[in-house]
């Protein structure tokens, strides 16, 4: 049997190709397909299957567009009463050789979710290995409300999550994501597998009663992303158009489309943005970890998109993250040329940045408003008494964001500095005055800087 896991770790997805007899199954599969492709040729496999777990709500799939590439046969996960001839169900075999995978209901993340049991028959009929989709996780289980309420979807997931521990603790765990996906908690390990014998005993939700694991799992839940029903109704498709790749701009067309509603997505590190972009640019910069999901928090779906990027492949490489994310709206790219952009009259902007010490110089002086932009998590941890809390959540609706107008700098920090470089270029694209991001280190790094940090919630 050939088994290769595949990461996605901008969205911290996984998906498997495994195979057998000169034939592969793809599970889960992520929107940009070509390592599929690639391995499958290396290996001299036919991709014969594509299958995903659920109806993801956090990415498109590339069911279909692995499907339509390689002629396999694509099936989503079937619910109760949703049988049709794209549809597999519970008990449901695909069989490749010797290899076996055995779909098991395990409702609870979504309704039809499903994780296929993986046998070799060359060594053993039992199960060797579980895909497991967002039932069981590493360290963690799925977070039950994105299709469910959420009280009801932890019951039910608790039950699912007893007929996987009754497999066998040697049984090998292989989620569909890992830390950093916004399908699980806080608790979701980046490591990558595991076993049901480990996570049944250090996973701590697995060794509550449901009354206590219920209470667990829906006590914080994160708020729910803006973009997940439009995700899911993609996912559900048999088959449909894929989005228009993005195209480089000539001049004119780029300064017809400024003239419009469009969104300039800039994609290069903050300093050369600082240094000159377009005026009006959001700047989220393509090595930003999640930068898909955090697009998908703060623009629009429908929202037409230009992307700026410092080369052709930086541009493709962004459309893809957006595109995985149901942005498809994309108007195509212009590579950064401030010298270039000058000669076309277009406008030009460049931005600031202040280090810590100088913002918490301006913190002891009370001559700035901090907009802190890190999740509510983090913000309980500790933030300056003061500063308005911004999270990401917010952003999408940024011109309903009020902070007051005193004449004063408006300073925006997160964690690092990737978030705040984001959410300062759209709080000025709002029209937000004298806002410049800090860099270099985040809130928590001020308390060593003789600034004092309040615990607690909003």
């Amino acid at each position: 049997m050939f088994f290769r896991q595949v990461l996605y770790r901008d969205l911290g997805c996984a998906s498997y190709l495994l195979g057998d007899a000169g034939e592969a199954v793809v599970v889960d599969p992520r929107w940009d397909i070509d390592v599929y492709l690639d391995i499958a040729s290396t290996e001299r496999l036919q991709i014969t299957h594509v299958i995903d777990t659920h109806d993801h709500a956090d990415h498109i799939s590339g069911r279909c567009r692995l499907a339509q590439a390689t002629g396999a046969r694509a099936f989503r996960a079937a619910g109760p009463g949703q049988q049709s001839d794209d549809r597999i169900g519970p008990g449901q075999i695909i069989a490749l050789g010797s290899l076996r995978l055995q779909a098991i209901a395990t409702p609870g993340h979504r309704p039809e979710h499903l994780t296929f049991a993986v046998a070799d028959l060359s060594r053993s009929p039992e199960p060797w290995l579980l895909l497991t989709g967002d039932s069981l996780m590493v360290g963690d289980v799925a977070r039950p409300d994105l299709a469910s309420e959420a009280r009801q979807g932890a019951r039910t997931l608790h039950s699912s999550l007893k007929h996987l521990l009754a497999l066998g603790d040697h049984v090998e765990v292989w989620p569909a994501h890992v830390g950093g996906s916004l399908c699980g908690s806080a608790g979701l390990s980046t490591k990558t597998s595991s076993t049901v014998g480990y996570e049944r005993r250090q996973n701590p939700t697995l060794l509550m009663e449901e009354a206590d694991f219920v209470s667990s799992l829906t006590r914080n839940l994160p708020s729910r992303p803006p973009n997940i029903d439009r995700i899911v109704a993609l996912n559900r498709r048999r088959d449909g158009a894929e989005p228009a790749e993005p195209q480089p701009l000539s001049d004119d067309r780029l300064r017809r489309l400024l003239a419009g509603a469009i969104t300039v997505l800039d994609s290069r590190q903050p300093e050369e943005f600082d240094a000159g972009h377009l005026s009006g640019a959001v700047n989220l910069p393509l090595s930003a970890p999640g930068v898909g999901t955090r697009a998908g928090w703060a623009l629009d779906s429908s929202a037409r998109v230009i992307i700026v990027a410092k080369h052709p492949d930086a541009a493709r490489e962004m459309a893809s993250a957006l595109q995985a994310v149901g942005l498809w709206q994309l108007a195509g790219y212009s590579v950064a040329d401030r010298s270039a952009w000058e000669r076309g009259g277009f406008v030009i902007a460049k931005a600031h940045s202040w280090d810590l010490d100088h913002l918490a110089g301006q913190l002891r002086r009370d001559s700035v408003e901090l907009v802190d932009v890190r999740e509510g998590s983090e913000w309980a941890c500790g933030h300056v008494q003061g500063s308005h809390h911004v999270p990401l959540r917010r952003l999408r609706d940024v011109s309903s964001i009020r902070i007051p107008e005193r004449g004063r700098t408006t300073a925006v920090a997160c964690a690092a500095g990737i978030r705040a470089a984001f959410a300062a270029s759209l709080l000025r694209r709002a029209g937000h005055k004298h806002v410049v991001r800090v860099a270099g280190g985040g809130v928590g790094d001020l308390s060593a800087r003789g600034i004092p940090l309040t615990v607690g919630a909003d």
